[in-house]
């Protein structure tokens, strides 16, 4: 061991708690993606569902509710939703790091953005004769994208005198309302104008479609998605209109049940050719500042040995991403925006520790089990001590096949538990909020219910390990499902601003313990008091634990 590694592992050092070791079997951390607390009633799927083993944890004096949104996660506001990204960063971290959203503005706001090299490479290369495209989510939603960012960019091109600009536009339907890509439309065609008037410069809208129809996949889990959205926007492959407005009219006009993150792609033409191709010497800024649904059309764009699929002929362009998507993978090489540097996750403290643990979770939300908990990191802390378990996800609509593949992780999980190998294990139940964005209120009960009967098997199984469960969530869904507006429903597919459950299951405890009055308590609260349930105490510069000794 070097110097420099004695020096750091020093720092990771915990210090055992004076008497509470901890119970002898596992601490599991079960995260309900998608699972907030909200009043019971109609739009409420978590209340509409039978779920006994939640209803018997909430009535549990050891409870709490925790902020999973806004400031509480390091965004901008307390009117942003939270999300899964940086839900599972403020778990695995302890701490809030400015996140996104606030990272873009902070960076636009001080102009350090628009000062650096990178931004004059891509102003240069509109510049000199190429187009600057912009690709990303269109909408306000600020869960992956935010229009203001995209407008702020834009317009800074026809300041700097970026003569032809092309957007390529992914409709959301999911983190705002199912049908608002008009809304979005409309403002985006607005400013085009008024910037096409005012400084005599080309700027279109090119290409588009659903978020989920097109290139936002993540995980792995559906590369046509990020086929289909390459072709769209790289190789003018499409259905044809002469604009996106008269797109989205049309499909909607098709389809009254379809919502616009299931759109179809669409190519706007002149004359029956695509005004917006992008071809060598152009550049591409994918403006998304979330990293998960960003990575693969990176690699579509960046990789010189690609084998997801058939890419043509792949233009030579300048790539650059908002953010920087993945930190280990260096995906994409380009970019605005550095990420937050989270170090001393809570993860390489028990690792420092020498405890063995697993996470483990399906394929739409492995990556936040894994990278995200441990601070946009990928691969392993130490691989001796740590067991990564993936359970590859359907491949089809989520409010089809509701039970998702929680029955799986289940068996797997409780596997894990009666081998006695780990002392902690974490695990995230999709379910909650993947069928929630899909706005069936059906599903999402039966989902729930699903989730519940799993609970259910994990709970008797630390009962019978003399260990303990911590059960949880990252945000908000599932409990609101609907609006009442003009005395009809709205569907809503978003996530929301209510707080989540924390609940202890301990059937060792005996009072050595209570809930701790915590100053607005949220889920980077949680990671100091895993630690306490484990016998440690925390960092001193963690935010408080949920539990005191007594």
């Amino acid at each position: 061991m070097t110097i420099k590694e004695y020096e750091d592992h020093m720092t990771m050092k915990l210090e055992k708690l004076q008497g509470f070791p901890g119970r002898p079997g596992p601490l599991l951390l079960v995260i309900a993606d998608g699972v907030g607390l909200a009043p019971d009633g109609p739009a409420n799927a978590v209340y509409l569902a039978d779920t006994p083993t939640i209803d018997r944890l909430l009535a549990s004096a050891l409870r709490t509710q925790l902020k999973a949104h806004g400031t509480g996660v390091g965004l901008p506001t307390d009117d942003d939703m939270g999300n899964s990204e940086v839900g599972h960063n403020a778990i695995g971290a302890g701490r809030v790091f400015a996140q996104g959203a606030k990272l873009v503005n902070q960076a636009l706001e001080s102009g350090k953005l628009l000062e650096g090299d990178l931004w004059r490479r891509i102003v240069d290369t509109g510049r000199n004769g190429g187009t600057v495209h912009f690709l990303g989510l269109l909408s306000d939603g600020n869960v992956h994208s935010h229009i203001d960012h995209l407008f702020a960019l834009v317009s800074e091109c026809a300041r700097a005198g970026v003569g032809r600009v092309r957007l390529h536009v992914l409709l959301d339907g999911r983190d705002v309302a199912a049908r608002s890509a008009l809304t979005y439309i409309g403002k985006t065609e607005a400013l085009l104008s008024s910037l096409n008037e005012q400084y005599g410069v080309d700027y279109r809208i090119a290409s588009g479609g659903g978020r989920m129809r097109i290139t936002m996949d993540r995980y792995n889990a559906d590369w046509d998605m990020v086929r289909r959205g390459y072709e769209c926007h790289v190789h003018g492959v499409g259905r044809v209109f002469h604009s996106a407005d008269s797109a989205v009219q049309t499909l909607y006009a098709e389809n009254p049940d379809i919502n616009d993150q299931t759109l179809e792609p669409f190519v706007i033409t002149d004359n029956s050719e695509p005004v917006g191709r992008i071809v060598d010497g152009d550049a591409v800024v994918l403006f998304n500042f979330r990293g998960d649904r960003s990575i693969e059309i990176s690699r579509a764009f960046e990789e010189e040995a690609f084998d997801k699929f058939d890419r043509g002929r792949r233009p030579d362009v300048l790539f650059a991403g908002m953010l920087e998507y993945d930190g280990d993978l260096q995906v994409p090489k380009n970019y605005l925006v550095a990420p937050p540097v989270i170090e001393r996750t809570v993860s390489e403290y028990l690792c420092a520790a020498g405890m063995r643990s697993f996470a483990i979770s399906e394929t739409q939300k492995y990556g936040h089990v894994t990278y995200f908990w441990n601070g946009n990191r990928s691969g392993y802390i130490d691989e001796e001590l740590e067991t990564y378990i993936e359970i590859p996800s359907d491949n089809l609509p989520f409010d089809q096949a509701p039970a998702m593949k929680a029955v799986e992780i289940t068996d797997r999980t409780i596997e894990l538990l009666q081998s006695g190998d780990y002392r902690f294990g974490r695990l995230n139940f999709a379910n909650g909020d993947m069928v929630g964005h899909t706005g069936n209120l059906d599903a999402t009960v039966s989902a729930m219910e699903t989730v519940d009967r799993c609970l259910a098997r994990l709970v008797e199984m630390i009962d019978e390990l003399g260990g303990v469960l911590v059960f949880t969530a990252d945000h908000g869904n599932a409990e609101d499902m609907f609006q009442e507006k003009d005395g009809e429903r709205v569907i809503k597919t978003s996530h929301t601003l209510n707080p989540v459950p924390f609940v202890i299951h301990d059937p060792g405890f005996q009072g050595e313990y209570a809930m701790a009055t915590v100053d607005e308590p949220g889920l980077n609260n949680i990671a100091a008091t895993l630690l306490n349930l484990l016998g440690y105490g925390a960092p001193a510069d963690y935010r408080p634990s949920l539990i005191e000794l007594r």
